[in-house]
């Protein structure tokens, strides 16, 4: 994989069932707006709560449409090597480019084990496949390491990537220290893509982002950007998308009988609820997730009204390729009350 910008897209959700007509014009999007890659089931895809051959089935689907337009990476990741292998053999018959593999969640492997039970055997099993170790210790609880992803790195050519999602600067500075300069560095943080690209003991190649399923091409401009050395412009286009790199997790304060307490609603709940509030194909999230409080729903419409106000640019891609009048849909409040709990 090369320096680019890759979206963790999501998966459209319509009475109950996936909504693939929606999936399309979603990948449609992405494409026509220069992404360089599309992510199949990832987090933001809702991989934990898809049925099983929906989960199969939206990584076909996103190979097809992507095929010699812009590269495919499956998410086929679990706790299970070998719901992982079969799920990996699948995604490959699609034709994917790339798999991704998140570490091993709740069941709770050392780093030893990861490599050595999940991820060498994987590597090891597809020779010809890019395997993509995903690291994200905030939501699995463990965390392959520096030193054995540098391990799988030497062992196996097609470990030569990865996902780098544990915030952990100094932990970025070891992965780039002990893999070498021909190691792939992606940013798993919208937010910290800047950081990462230009930290010289970084040198991260791109970002697998959240908000490019709603500003693809201003995602990539920004990748583009650094990888330029145009860092005044990229600084500058940083401040613009902030505000909606920040969608990511929303976190309010909610009163309860008992007191106060803190509401975290983590990725894909407010990219979904974004995108359903500008009129793109996003449905609700799969249970358990749920809906935002009406506070959390209060901080993602103010956040799109102040993009909008300050920089429409942002969003008029969207407004264009949907044939959407987004003024009209952010002051239209019957569009997204059903967007969020009536009581909490």
């Amino acid at each position: 994989m090369n320096t680019g910008c890759y979206t963790a897209l999501t998966t459209p959700f319509l009475d109950g069932e996936v909504d693939y007509p929606g999936l399309e014009k979603l990948v449609d999007f992405q494409i026509q707006n220069g992404i360089s890659g599309i992510l199949a089931v990832g987090t933001t895809g809702e991989s934990p709560t898809l049925v099983w051959d929906d989960h199969i089935k939206v990584i076909e689907n996103i190979s097809k449409k992507t095929k010699n337009k812009c590269l495919c990476i499956a998410g086929t990741g679990s706790n299970n090597t070998c719901e992982t292998l079969s799920a990996t053999r699948q995604a490959k018959d699609a034709g994917v480019d790339a798999v991704l593999l998140v570490d091993p969640y709740y069941n709770g492997p050392s780093s030893i084990e990861i490599r050595k039970e999940y991820i060498g055997p994987v590597a090891e099993a597809f020779p010809d496949l890019t395997i993509i170790p995903y690291i994200i210790p905030g939501r699995t609880g463990t965390q392959l390491l520096p030193e054995d992803l540098a391990i799988l790195k030497n062992r196996y050519k097609n470990v030569s990537a990865v996902k780098e999602a544990t915030g952990n600067i100094e932990n970025m500075r070891r992965t780039r220290q002990v893999c070498g300069p021909d190691f792939s560095i992606y940013s798993g943080d919208d937010a910290m893509v800047y950081d990462m690209m230009t930290d010289p003991e970084i040198q991260a190649c791109g970002l697998i982002s959240v908000a490019s399923n709603i500003i693809p091409k201003f995602t990539t401009q920004l990748v583009m950007m650094i990888e330029e050395k145009r860092l005044d412009e990229a600084s500058a286009l940083v401040k613009q998308l902030e505000p909606l790199f920040n969608l990511t997790t929303v976190i309010t304060r909610e009163k309860t009988p008992y007191g106060e307490i803190t509401c975290r609603a983590r990725n894909p709940l407010g990219i979904k609820t974004a995108m359903a509030i500008l009129g793109m194909p996003s449905g609700g999230c799969r249970k358990p997730l749920g809906k935002m409080t009406p506070t959390g729903l209060t901080t993602v419409l103010g956040t799109l009204k102040a993009v909008w106000k300050d920089h429409p640019h942002l969003l008029a891609p969207m407004a264009d390729f949907f044939q959407v009048d987004i003024e009209k849909r952010l002051n239209d409040k019957d569009r997204f009350k059903d967007l969020a709990y009536t009581d909490i």
